[in-house]
């Protein structure tokens, strides 16, 4: 028998092996009962196939199902097809036919009756879930404007679609992805500038999470960094960090030493931002240029340093600058006054509070010779204190009084 040319041609193209799929193209997996059930072919780049049927090219008019130039354009035409919409393809195939809740098809009279994602799923040979996930893709698109809603489809009516890579943003191939957590960690993913399936697999294995941060310093800086973002929001998680630390004895001592250097910071950095000067006495006050000049320039020299050496520098500036802030105040009369009887006022009411605080309500058990003497000579400091302050201020309304006569 003799073999023709074209037919020796379809035999080899028949019996040719189908191309490995690349294994760098991402392809949703199946579910356990969808792969018993219908095994798929190998999905074009971007996107996996809904169902094996369902990527089937239907042949047109005056095509045969032989190999040939109508069997290569046909492919040629749907290959094209697909590398332009990528899953909203297969998207555009539910959004149209399925309505949650639908009739059986058959049952609801007129070709355009719309079935469950059941029934559709058991046409199609996958599982309901995955029908939905395509379902809640559109629905999600449609709500930002960026498809028809349902309504607006017919079965069997085609559409123009948005571009492939705007569907990897609408649509995720993992169930969870659908529940409220899920979609918080897509939310923040799409944000970040990752796709939604990376994050949410990342978060359905936190053993392999622990694991990449202990074995990988980039990994642990990156939680590192993500953890200090979210301490602003969940007071939680930093209370729990705060006793994890406090546990550990020598991160404890780092932690201290660490935020002793950011205070010493911050009282630099402080006075420069505001240009005011906290004196000793706890006052704000408009602080000299010359001080504010000294402090830039031990905060320049602060930053232009590695965080491990700038610890002594740090402590040096901060001493170098209340230094300033001294000599500042006792060059100023009208400060230094006004530094004295806020100390002093202080410290009396330090001592008021103390007495204030104290019950003699038990006097017999607490006498004592020597404590007795100590509160005596107590007394005499407080009576010679007032009769001081008395006499002082009898002496400023005598010499205002002199003032006005002349």
């Amino acid at each position: 028998m003799t073999t023709t040319p074209d037919t020796a041609l379809a035999a080899e193209t028949a019996a040719a092996p189908v191309p490995a799929q690349d294994e760098n193209v991402w392809t949703e997996p199946l579910d356990e009962e969808e792969t018993a059930a219908a095994p798929s072919l190998p999905a074009p780049a971007g996107e996996p196939d809904l169902t094996g049927e369902a990527a089937r090219p239907v042949p047109e008019a005056g095509e045969g199902d032989g190999g040939g130039d109508g069997a290569v354009e046909r492919d040629a035409r749907e290959f094209g097809k697909f590398a332009r919409t990528g899953g909203w393809t297969f998207a555009l195939k539910v959004a149209r036919s399925v309505r949650p809740g639908g009739a059986h098809a058959g049952e609801a009279g007129g070709p355009g009756a719309k079935v469950s994602a059941k029934e559709f799923a058991r046409l199609a040979g996958c599982s309901p879930e995955r029908v939905m996930r395509f379902y809640r893709a559109w629905d999600r698109a449609a709500d930002d404007g960026v498809v028809p809603v349902f309504e607006a489809l017919v079965p069997g009516e085609d559409i123009d679609l948005p571009d492939a890579d705007v569907w990897l943003g609408y649509y995720t191939s993992r169930s969870s992805g659908d529940s409220p957590r899920g979609q918080a960690i897509s939310a923040v993913a799409e944000a970040e500038g990752i796709r939604p399936t990376k994050a949410l697999e990342v978060a359905e294995n936190p053993t392999a999470l622990r694991a990449a941060i202990l074995a990988d310093p980039g990994t642990a800086q990156a939680a590192r960094h993500a953890l200090l973002d979210r301490l602003e929001d969940d007071p939680e998680l930093g209370e729990d960090l705060a006793k994890d630390i406090a546990r550990t004895g020598e991160l404890s001592k780092t932690v201290a030493a660490a935020a002793r250097t950011a205070t010493s910071v911050e009282f630099v950095r402080d006075l420069i931002d505001n240009g005011e000067m906290t004196t000793p006495s706890g006052d704000r006050v408009p602080a000299p240029e010359h001080v504010v000049a000294e402090a830039k320039q031990h905060l320049a020299l602060i930053e232009g340093l590695d965080e491990e050496d700038e610890a002594p520098y740090v402590a040096d500036a901060q001493k170098a600058v209340r230094s300033l802030v001294t000599e500042a105040v006792e060059s100023d009369p009208q400060l230094r006054a006004h530094e004295r009887r806020a100390r002093f006022q202080g410290k009396v009411r330090k001592a008021a509070k103390a007495f204030e605080e104290l019950t003699l309500d038990d006097a017999a058990d607490l006498y004592e010779d020597e404590l007795l003497e100590q509160l005596e000579t107590l007394q005499k400091a407080i009576t010679d204190c007032i009769s001081e302050l008395r006499a002082s201020a009898q002496g400023d309304a005598d010499d205002a009084g002199d003032s006005l006569a002349s």
